[in-house]
């Protein structure tokens, strides 16, 4: 089953539930050891996961579990549009693929510092042709904190470029929260409007398993 046809068979309640493709390690700006999210997910028996740490694949390489069926290899880029910062995550991805690799982070502080994240940030057309040329499809992370008056339009732009999907069951909650320029329902709309795949998860910085 491609990643596509993966994708297709998750349903609404699966992102609240089994499934959860925005995890942030350790290697960019999550708390949590890489390889401890995996076993995580397993002792929450989650069907899938992702781990989408920013601008780095380097997680996936050096994990004892990197092909484990639990698995989808994931990246987040930081990108640049329109006078907009964006995320574009990138799935089912050859972690190998040399043109990914070279829009990779340098050093760790392309990976965890914001303000350097911002400046060394890309542009999305670039990002998503060398997603898709590592074998993965591009999905735009929480779109309602995209900095723009009309998201719609936004987004037809980007799938131009060959963008896939967007991530329609996101919780924006803590700071995403308050620094949000469209309503949470919004996304689901456009993803329909424009038949774009619907992804999800709970951009999650620190441990799965909650106290």
């Amino acid at each position: 089953m491609d990643i596509k046809e993966l994708f297709s068979t998750f349903k609404k309640e699966d992102f609240y539930n089994k499934v959860n493709l925005h995890i942030h390690s350790n290697y960019s700006d999550g708390k949590i050891d890489f390889d401890e999210l995996i076993l995580q997910a397993k002792k929450l028996n989650m069907k899938y996961i992702s781990i989408t740490d920013h601008n780095c694949v380097e997680g996936y390489k050096n994990s004892k579990y990197k092909d484990d069926p639990i698995l989808i290899k994931g990246v987040e880029f930081d990108c640049f549009y329109r006078m907009s910062l964006l995320h574009i995550l990138g799935y089912g991805i050859d972690i190998e693929n040399i043109e990914l690799n070279k829009l990779c982070a340098k050093n760790e502080l392309e990976q965890k510092n914001d303000l350097i994240r911002l400046f060394k940030s890309r542009h999305p057309k670039k990002v998503i042709k060398a997603i898709h040329n590592a074998g993965g499809i591009a999905v735009l992370a929480h779109p309602c904190c995209c900095n723009v008056l009309f998201l719609k339009d936004f987004v037809k732009r980007l799938k131009n470029y060959g963008l896939d999907g967007i991530e329609v069951y996101y919780p924006y909650d803590r700071f995403r929260g308050i620094i949000k320029f469209s309503s949470r329902n919004y996304p689901f709309e456009i993803a329909k409007e424009l038949n774009l795949i619907k992804t999800g998860g709970s951009d999650e910085h620190s441990s799965l398993i909650k106290a």
